[in-house]
C-alpha cells in the first residue's frame, strides 16, 4: 500500500485571519495567498487542518459553533477545487492536560493510521511554537509562519527552524524541498 505525504496546516493565523475566537463564518477571512497555496501543495500532499480551539473549553465558544466555522472553510476552499481530507480540532485548555492539543501529536497519529501518511515526507505549517513542536514531536518537518501570532512568538522559535513570510512562500519552500527529496 502507497504511503501518502502530508501536510498538517493550523487554521488561524495559518490560512484565515487571527482574530480571535470565532464564533461565526462571517468572521472568517481567508489570506488572499491561502488558495493558490494549498492548490500548490494539493498535488503533492494530502492536506489535514490541525486546530487548537480552546475557546470551547473556555466557554467563550460552543462545540458547534466551531464545527460550522470548520465546515465552512472546508466547503469555501473545496469551491476553489481544494480538498481537505479531514479537521481535527481540540477543544481543551492548556489545564485540562489532554492527549489532542499541539504540540502533542494525537491528530498526526490519528490522520497517520487513517490515511496511510508517510511522516518522512510530510510538514506541518503554522503561526505558533506549538505548530512547529507539534511537527517536531511527530517527526516531521515544520515551517513556521510569520503571518497571525507569528511575528509576535518568533523569537520563541528554534534557529534552524524554516521560517515562511505566510503561506505561499511555505508552500513554494516544500515544493521545491519536495522535489529535491
Amino acid at each position: 500500500m502507497t504511503k501518502h505525504p502530508a501536510i498538517f496546516l493550523d487554521r488561524d493565523g495559518t490560512l484565515i485571519d487571527d482574530v480571535g475566537y470565532i464564533q461565526h463564518s462571517s468572521e472568517v477571512s481567508f489570506y488572499p495567498f491561502t488558495f493558490e497555496a494549498l492548490s500548490l501543495l494539493q498535488e503533492y500532499f494530502l492536506l489535514f487542518i490541525i486546530t487548537n480551539q480552546s475557546g470551547i473549553a473556555k466557554g467563550i465558544t460552543t462545540e458547534s459553533e466551531v464545527s460550522a466555522v470548520n465546515n465552512y472553510i472546508v466547503n469555501a476552499l473545496k469551491e476553489q477545487g481544494i480538498d481537505i481530507y479531514e479537521v481535527f480540532c481540540c477543544p481543551h485548555n492548556t489545564e485540562d492536560y489532554c492527549e489532542c492539543k499541539k504540540p502533542k501529536t494525537y491528530f498526526i497519529d490519528k490522520a497517520q493510521q487513517l490515511y496511510n501518511i508517510d511522516l518522512s515526507r510530510s510538514f506541518i505549517i503554522g503561526d505558533h511554537p506549538s505548530d512547529i513542536q507539534c511537527g517536531l514531536n511527530a517527526g516531521i518537518s515544520p515551517v513556521y509562519l510569520l503571518t497571525g501570532h507569528g511575528q509576535k512568538h518568533l523569537n520563541e522559535i528554534d534557529a534552524d527552524t524554516v521560517i515562511c513570510s505566510d503561506i505561499l512562500e511555505a508552500s513554494k519552500y516544500i515544493i521545491l524541498k519536495n522535489n529535491q527529496i
